[in-house]
């Protein structure tokens, strides 16, 4: 029997955890070609089937269901020894980060810095996405860690709660607001804010029918850029998060109002799958608390 690696044994779990080979290559960053060598390779050194191949897929062979353990097992002992042996300066291997587009505006150049100085050889891949898709993507193991609109309430996923990100209402610096009522110009202006499949969209749109009615406009995007730029622009009011409002406001192209009223908090979360664990996306979890909680010290 030729020797075991431990790339074979995480490639022959991915497979099973993920049910093919398609989204296994995908979730070790690797070619469909790449897996299905890595199995064979492993087969053929363990002299044994490990997958009955027809048709419908892959399917287990009662050896490699006892495989399934022990393969388990290394990858444990192999985290174990990233953790507590291997200097975080020498740890050479992919992290796959998926951001909201918030936090890539405000504090993730110093949460990359930070992460990039504990870990020098880590490849750091980036992902700006709204975060129902970065749920999305975690779950199917495409991204490693997720900085998005949270919890993800799943089992198999372990949430850090971050500092929230308090909210604003923006209108054009020149924009006077009808009789002096604050709360006139989102009666009488369209709304822009987040993309439609978000949550601050929903609790907004929820506000508003209860606070103004029906009637009243909203304009979704996907960029929150884009959104201060309408703004801008005068083509509308809008609930953004404070902190992305700072600079336009300093420079006089935007001011905020006072309805009376303001969306709640944006609370993020830094997601990770907790099974199997990662000993590098745990440590960038908790780097992400410490930039997010230093950033919003720096800025109250």
């Amino acid at each position: 029997m030729s020797r075991l690696n431990i790339e074979q044994l995480r490639t022959f779990l991915e497979v099973v955890r993920l049910g093919g080979v398609r989204k296994a290559a995908q979730s070790l960053s690797i070619t469909q070609p790449a897996v299905s060598a890595r199995i064979k390779s492993l087969e053929d050194s363990l002299a044994v089937e490990l997958f009955y191949r027809n048709s419908g897929g892959l399917t287990l062979t009662k050896r490699g269901e006892m495989l399934i353990r022990y393969a388990e097992q290394f990858e444990h002992l192999s985290e174990q020894v990233t953790a507590n042996i291997i200097s975080p300066d020498a740890i050479e291997q992919q992290l796959r980060l998926g951001v909201a587009e918030t936090v890539a505006q405000s504090w993730l150049p110093d949460f990359v810095s930070a992460l990039h100085h504990r870990f020098p050889k880590v490849e750091i891949e980036i992902d700006v996405d709204v975060s129902t898709n970065l749920r999305e993507r975690l779950l199917d193991r495409e991204i490693d860690l997720a900085i998005l609109l949270g919890p993800v309430s799943e089992a198999t996923i372990s949430n850090i709660m971050l500092p929230g990100f308090d909210m604003a209402w923006y209108v054009a610096a020149q924009t006077g607001s009808p009789d002096g009522d604050d709360g006139a110009l989102i009666a009488t202006r369209p709304v822009i804010t987040f993309a439609r499949n978000t949550r601050p969209y929903r609790e907004l749109k929820r506000a508003l029918f209860e606070r103004v009615g029906p009637r009243v406009q909203i304009f979704s995007s996907s960029s929150l850029s884009a959104c201060f730029r309408l703004v801008e622009a005068g083509l509308g009011v809008a609930a953004l998060p404070k902190i992305l409002g700072l600079d336009p406001v300093a420079r006089g192209a935007l001011r905020t109002f006072d309805p009376g009223w303001l969306p709640s908090p944006l609370q993020f979360t830094a997601s990770y799958l907790g099974d199997p664990k990662s000993h590098v996306v745990e440590v960038a979890g908790q780097l992400a608390l410490a930039t997010a909680r230093s950033h919003s010290d720096k800025n109250m």
